[in-house]
């Protein structure tokens, strides 16, 4: 490699090492200290756009766990009890192989929208740059001031004025995670019960309580100190990043072409003539970037996709005169051929796979069945013979899966002529959500069973006497000499 195709030239004749950058990361000093950063408030059309998915985002997390479909929680993970409800319909452990399917579905749907749309999802979806950009870091403008406010306090001794800011904005920090926690356990156990131990106290409570505070403290770390450091050191979406994304890949970028040579501005100047490009060297991408990067060096990890950059250089772009979108979504490709985007056929194929994906989940999650039947032979019984008929006893497990009370009724389908003897009326009622169990017996004639242990298949049927669930068992009878 030459040593042109190492460095590029700056403004004023300054030479910068094009690849240094990658060598440190951007938050932290070369001594390995920590490296704050105080990102100036972003403003601008992406900034709005994010603000109303952010409010959305945020309106669907706190208003979710009240909200009940047939009756049941729209979500529910209730790990510790085994109750689970995913848009209202129940789970059970017996359905835990859709999940798994779901989870393999949804790892393969990052995987491809990664590699077409890059990480649109952490500047604009994940719950980490939601809280933080648009919830912890608003209430931190509000209270001390912009970038320059933050620094200058931050500088100054602990007097009054530092005190009473930093012990305000802490405080507020503390409440809103532990508003959160509690949010988060209503995904768990429901929001009646949080609301059952926060009327009881913490010490009729007490391991929930611990929880709680547990939850509380690590959202407060998280959201006070650590912040960007989360995605830089600890997500491992970042990392994917460099595997995922390809020079056809939509993400942030910078328009080196357009961009370079960069060099402050100077009214009337004919920059192209001079041979400078659009860039103005004002650095205001670098000061509003959370993760305390310079999107002019390259694709980076630490990138969330944010748009503050965008918003930023838009900004300066139009107070200037020259074109928006020196900083833009596009492809490595489409900068460096100068050439119009154009949604390529291997992003439409990604995007059609990717929405088959979604139908294909979404049919598990609605086509699993309203219930599960299983009739199983006691440990140690036998058949009985009686009145010329052979029977055996099976204890049956029926599971209701759907949101309203079933009665059903038991048949045999193969082989034919079989009996069922059950208690009552013959109809078995089954209340929604809930697990019943009873005893069952089967019978057929004697000169109907072949062999002394034959396949059987028992059907459980609703009122209309349409099948909700089948299953195949043995029924065990004399042994018979085959000539």
């Amino acid at each position: 490699m030459t040593e042109e195709e190492n460095v590029f030239r700056g403004g004023q004749g300054q030479v910068i090492e094009a690849e240094t950058f990658r060598d440190s990361v951007g938050t932290m000093e070369q001594s390995g200290k920590r490296k704050w950063v105080f990102p100036r408030k972003p403003s601008g059309r992406y900034t709005d756009y994010r603000t109303i998915v952010a409010v959305v985002l945020l309106a669907l997390f706190f208003g979710l766990p009240f909200l009940k479909i047939n009756g049941n929680p729209a979500l529910l993970i209730n790990v510790l009890d085994r109750h689970f409800f995913i848009f209202g319909q129940p789970f059970y452990p017996q359905d835990f192989f859709i999940l798994a399917l779901g989870a393999i579905t949804s790892i393969i749907f990052i995987i491809l929208f990664t590699v077409v749309f890059g990480r649109i999802f952490c500047g604009w979806v994940c719950p980490q740059t939601i809280f933080l950009e648009m919830v912890f870091r608003k209430i931190e403008y509000l209270i001390e001031g912009d970038r320059n406010k933050q620094m200058r306090l931050d500088r100054q001794e602990w007097n009054t004025e530092k005190i009473w800011k930093r012990s305000l904005k802490w405080s507020v920090f503390v409440i809103i995670s532990l508003v959160i926690t509690h949010w988060m356990f209503m995904y768990i156990v429901g929001h009646e019960e949080v609301f059952k131990m926060v009327h009881e106290g913490p010490f009729n409570n007490f391991k929930s309580f611990l929880a709680m505070i547990l939850f509380s403290a690590a959202f407060y770390f998280t959201f006070a100190w650590f912040r960007e450091q989360v995605c830089t050191m600890v997500c491992p979406y970042g990392r994917l990043q460099g595997v995922l994304i390809d020079k056809q890949t939509i993400n942030v970028y910078y328009d080196f072409k357009r961009g370079e040579n960069r060099s402050k501005w100077r009214k009337g100047e004919d920059r192209k003539a001079n041979g400078k490009g659009d860039c103005i060297d004002c650095h205001q991408c670098v000061v509003v970037c959370p993760t305390g990067i310079d999107i002019r060096d390259g694709q980076q990890l630490e990138c969330v996709n944010c748009t503050a950059c965008i918003d930023a250089c838009d900004e300066v772009m139009i107070k200037t005169g020259l074109p928006p979108g020196l900083i833009r979504y596009a492809t490595e490709q489409e900068i460096e051929e100068e050439t119009p985007f154009k949604f390529t056929g291997r992003m439409k194929a990604y995007t059609v796979v990717l929405v088959l994906m979604v139908g294909f989940l979404g049919f598990l999650l609605n086509n699993r069945g309203s219930m599960e039947a299983k009739f199983i032979k006691p440990a140690g019984s036998s058949f009985f013979v009686r009145d010329g008929k052979i029977s055996n006893t099976y204890n049956y497990t029926f599971l209701n899966k759907s949101n309203s009370d079933q009665v059903v009724s038991i048949k045999i389908i193969e082989p034919a002529h079989g009996e069922i003897s059950l208690s009552g009326s013959g109809k078995i009622i089954l209340k929604k959500d809930e697990m019943t169990k009873g005893t069952v017996n089967v019978s057929f004639p004697e000169k109907e069973m072949k062999l002394s242990k034959q396949n059987v298949k028992i059907g459980v049927y609703d009122q209309k006497g349409e099948l909700l669930d089948t299953f195949e068992t043995y029924f065990e009878g004399p042994f018979k000499l085959q000539f």
